[in-house]
């Protein structure tokens, strides 16, 4: 079997072995593709290994010996799933690998938001405390997640461990969740949508990209907000009005927020979230990140696992994992 990955250098920069794939024939691993080349790359592969990908009808069906698409992620919009089933190829994601990495990536974004804490760690590196006429010192104010109201918006895996995570914090959880109210955990309680809006102090957002959620986080949302509340999103960026929470957060409508996503990947330099009133500064209103609260080492080494396992599958002719 002829193996090839076609973006592989994020899931795995050289820290972890593909040695586990390569133990099922010829593998070819290329740390990026542009999207020219990935006809001619993936032209006698029985299975293709992506991430971000597009593996479009038309790439799909320019490749007649293809029977895998192996998705290293969740999240499997990057391939067109008609098509594949269409052309008899079997596609398989890796689900819940990131759980614990995007759960902690939460709650670093959500304490950096309300104590700061690089802050004041750059001003102790500058010389401030030694400075420093009293033991203490304070450069704004640091707030207690204890008691404030969570909205977690997508109660999956991911959005689950963080509710529990926020629960232990002392804080309280509500959710616009599809699950009956009596399936949930004894401390989330259900909401509408727009109660969540109206109630929490932080939104935090765990649902996939859909036509229904693109861009549902946009001006009227935010208005619906507390002037109070911060807005997280470490989930996928075209779910956030981008220009939209800009326009919030100088106008004070929100109080912050802070995004591990964005609407393109990388960024153009005219994003309307990296402006530098946004982002800059001694106390940013809005933090963002590349990327990174699925990118634990623990997370791709589970990532390569279960790749490695639903290939293993699908040669046994017992696909797991299986999307389309």
């Amino acid at each position: 079997m002829k193996i090839v990955i076609l973006d592989g250098y994020v899931a795995n920069p050289g820290d972890l072995s593909w040695d586990g794939l390569a133990q099922f024939g010829e593998l070819t691993v290329y740390d990026r593709t542009a999207p020219q080349d990935v006809v001619a790359r993936a032209a006698d592969a029985e299975a293709v290994f992506v991430n971000k990908i597009n593996m479009t009808a038309e790439v799909i069906e320019s490749l007649p010996k293809l029977r895998f698409i192996g998705e290293l992620a969740t999240g499997y919009n990057n391939i067109d799933l008609a098509a594949a089933t269409r052309c008899g190829v079997t596609v398989c994601n890796v689900p819940a690998y990131s759980t614990a990495s995007v759960a902690q990536t939460v709650f670093a974004l959500l304490l950096q938001l309300k104590v700061n804490i690089g802050r004041y760690t750059r001003a102790v590196a500058e010389g401030q405390w030694v400075a420093a006429p009293d033991f203490s010192f304070t450069m704004g104010p640091i707030e207690e997640l204890e008691g404030l109201t969570m909205g977690v918006y997508g109660l999956g895996n991911i959005g689950s461990r963080v509710a529990a995570i926020a629960h232990a914090f002392g804080m309280q959880v509500i959710s616009p969740t599809s699950k009956a109210a009596d399936a949930l955990p004894t401390y989330v309680r259900k909401v509408a949508f727009e109660q969540m809006l109206a109630e929490a102090d932080v939104i935090t957002i765990h649902a996939p990209l859909t036509p229904q959620t693109r861009g549902l986080f946009s001006r009227s949302a935010f208005a619906a907000m507390k002037s109070s509340a911060v807005l997280i999103n470490t989930a996928r960026g075209p779910i956030v009005n981008e220009s939209d929470l800009a326009e919030a957060l100088r106008a004070g409508i929100i109080a912050g927020a802070a995004v591990d996503v964005l609407d393109r990947e990388p960024p153009m330099a005219d994003c309307p979230l990296l402006a530098d009133d946004l982002v800059k500064g001694e106390r940013p209103r809005l933090l963002i990140t590349p990327h990174i609260a699925w990118q634990s080492v623990t997370a791709r080494h589970r990532l390569l696992d279960v790749s490695v396992a639903n290939l293993a599958a699908f040669i046994a002719g017992s696909p797991q994992n299986r999307v389309n």
